[in-house]
């Protein structure tokens, strides 16, 4: 493939450095498949920029990103920016893939920047990504579809935390991933601490009851061209919360596939599959279960960009797993040139209004 791939990754968000490894993990399945790729890194301040380095994960050793070249995107492709900030060229663009964990990257925002510069994008739209990044959404369009999902509490002020009556329960910054901020609390001391931190790093928390015993399951999701397709299960094991550091630093214990009954796994494939079809999610999509006693099972969360796009889950090798991308190129562009294809109304509806109608404030029809 000759075509220019972009891979956008890091973020104003604090994923950014579990975003470098999905997206230079992309980027290196991708050229491996002789694919032209254009890594795209987002710092923290929310500057793009561009470059051949920006795909070799050791380039950001000591929490540095190595130099590149500031780009713009519009009309179908990206323009590459001199030190002046003068356009050195323009570089059209045939498909993107979005490895931004958290914050407006994974939020919906990637998804508008490349709906908004016609680029076609091989990841989740605008509306779930946003709905999925926000666990209170979450909780509200779940539920909407049947799918069962914990009781909690909204907060978007800690002096509301008297609505929170039972313990042990577990604090969740709102609109936060990778368990960022996640704690256990088992009295109303622990609560407000955990909460004064869960609003240090975010803006609302939800509050869950504390499942105990739990399991906590896994399941990817990869929709492509109206075929929809779950992963076996997995299973995590992470103490009391499956926190940041177990999952990022090699110490969390997994099971792929899970060893549970076949029935239940059946049930959490079929769960995915219709949150996909029912909202119309494309690309890649891991869903995050929680197992109780007496089989009572929650929908915890949908990531709609999963750490290293959840290759482990889908795809028996890194060969495997650049034959999805290509197929989620294809899909992408596909429904892109679908989607130009539809007639824009333009009714000439303006001409009713009188010519000086802006100044005089009368938009009145004639």
């Amino acid at each position: 493939m000759s075509q220019n791939i972009v891979v956008f990754f890091g973020g104003v968000s604090g994923e950014n450095e579990i975003s470098v490894i999905t997206g230079t993990l992309v980027c290196n399945v991708l050229k491996r498949k002789g694919i032209c790729v254009l890594p795209v890194y987002i710092d923290q301040s929310g500057k793009f920029i561009c470059g051949e380095r920006l795909a070799d994960l050791k380039n950001f050793a000591g929490g540095v990103a190595p130099a590149g070249e500031d780009i713009l995107f519009a009309r179908g492709g990206a323009y590459i920016l001199s030190k002046r900030g003068k356009i050195k060229k323009f570089v059209p663009v045939y498909c993107a893939f979005n490895c931004c964990h958290g914050g407006w990257g994974e939020g919906g925002g990637i998804s508008g920047l490349c709906a908004a510069a016609s680029i076609p994008l091989a990841s989740p739209g605008i509306a779930e990504s946003a709905v999925f990044m926000d666990k209170h959404l979450t909780k509200i369009v779940l539920r909407g579809l049947g799918v069962p999902v914990l009781d909690y509490v909204y907060l978007t002020d800690i002096s509301k935390a008297a609505g929170v009556k039972n313990f042990p329960a577990v604090v969740k910054p709102a609109n936060l991933g990778s368990s960022i901020g996640v704690a256990a609390v088992t009295d109303r001391q622990s609560l407000l601490s955990a909460l004064q931190t869960a609003f240090s790093l975010d803006s609302a928390a939800v509050v869950e009851p504390y499942i105990s015993p739990r399991r906590e399951l896994n399941c990817a999701v990869c929709s492509v061209g109206g075929n929809i397709t779950a992963s076996p299960c997995e299973e995590v094991f992470g103490g009391t919360v499956y926190s940041y550091d177990q999952k990022y630093s090699g110490k969390a214990k997994r099971t792929f596939p899970a060893d549970i009954p076949e029935q239940l796994s059946r049930r959490i494939r079929s769960l995915s599959v219709e949150v996909c079809a029912c909202l119309g999610i494309r690309g890649i999509v891991r869903f995050d279960y929680i197992l109780g006693v007496d089989d009572g099972l929650y929908l915890s969360e949908v990531n709609t960009v999963p750490g290293s796009l959840a290759h482990y889950l889908i795809a028996k090798d890194f060969n495997a797993f650049a034959d999805i991308l290509t197929t989620l190129i294809d899909d992408a562009v596909a429904r892109s040139r679908a989607a130009a294809s539809k007639i824009l109304v333009n009714t000439g509806i303006i001409n009713n209004f009188a010519s000086n109608a802006c100044k005089t404030g009368e938009y009145i029809v004639k």
